[in-house]
């Protein structure tokens, strides 16, 4: 019995913050690194499932970077990097979308529909969800096919929410001419939260967080500003794939979002603890 008194006082617990976010917007960004393990995709999207149940609009834009080099590996296609981005010739951008809409996201349709969801894929061809532009770093790099956003079309994804359905976005957007870009999955998912007014945008990852040493796993900081955000970028603390991690979080809130996070997404209900918890875990980027 008091085993069950004590789950009782969990769920008591979760209530107001169960009140706080009923009907909200939550984008979540799947990482490539975080999706490795299959049991841990399954418990993350049954965790979403139930922010789903409790009245939480999660919208879930993913990533696929194990995946894309596993499959450039067996076609011998070299993949280089430049600033945490994959630099994408046109052969590498056929294996992407391969990659991300044929294995990625239909995968993750599948277990989130089998975890009680009704869920559908998307990428940003869909409606012209995602339209963009070539990215360009400096004049020195030619990061080929890989995109920026330019602009969201959010009507379809919020068709969606509205209609009780789960959306599952992969990267991938479209120019004026037709032309397909890799776009940075974190950067995606910074623009979606921006355009659906989301209430948190959550990034979940394969790290805990921001580290004040990248080689000190104990030097999480849990909270940061964005002007401390852009001083740790400028300061080179932020480094590689951390990059578009924390640009989105600031280009997200700069443009209206709420709250964003940046979460271990190996951990066991990192989202609810995060979302239905007082303390919160990973690192948390706000105004």
């Amino acid at each position: 019995m008091e085993e069950l008194i004590k789950k009782a006082d969990i769920l008591m617990e979760a209530l107001p913050y169960m009140k706080k976010f009923s009907d909200k917007t939550v984008v979540i960004k799947y990482g490539g690194n975080a999706m490795v393990n299959k049991e841990v995709m399954a418990s993350v999207l049954k965790d979403i499932t139930l922010l789903k149940y409790v009245g939480v609009n999660p919208v879930i834009v993913h990533g696929g970077g194990p995946v894309i080099s596993e499959n450039l590996d067996k076609l011998n296609i070299k993949s280089d990097f430049h600033q945490g981005l994959r630099i994408t010739c046109q052969d590498t951008m056929e294996v992407v979308e391969q990659a991300l809409l044929g294995k990625v996201n239909s995968q993750i349709v599948s277990l989130a529909n089998l975890a009680g969801n009704k869920a559908v894929g998307l990428s940003g061809k869909d409606n012209n969800l995602i339209q963009a532009k070539k990215y360009s770093v400096d004049e020195e790099v030619d990061l080929g096919y890989v995109g920026e956003v330019e602009k969201i079309n959010p009507e379809i994804l919020e068709t969606m929410i509205d209609n009780g359905y789960l959306p599952i976005v992969a990267p991938v957007g479209v120019d004026e001419a037709g032309a397909s870009y890799n776009i940075n999955a974190d950067l995606v998912a910074g623009e979606l939260a921006a355009a659906l007014d989301a209430e948190k945008l959550i990034l979940l990852t394969n790290i805990e967080g921001i580290l004040e040493d990248p080689e000190d796993k104990n030097s999480l900081i849990s909270r940061l500003t964005i002007s401390e955000a852009e001083e740790m970028i400028e300061d080179k603390k932020v480094v590689g794939g951390m990059i578009p991690k924390v640009q989105s979080c600031i280009n997200a809130l700069k443009k209206g979002a709420k709250r964003t996070h940046i979460l271990d997404g190996r951990m066991e209900h990192a989202l609810l603890l995060e979302i239905f918890t007082a303390k919160g875990i990973g690192t948390m980027i706000y105004r």
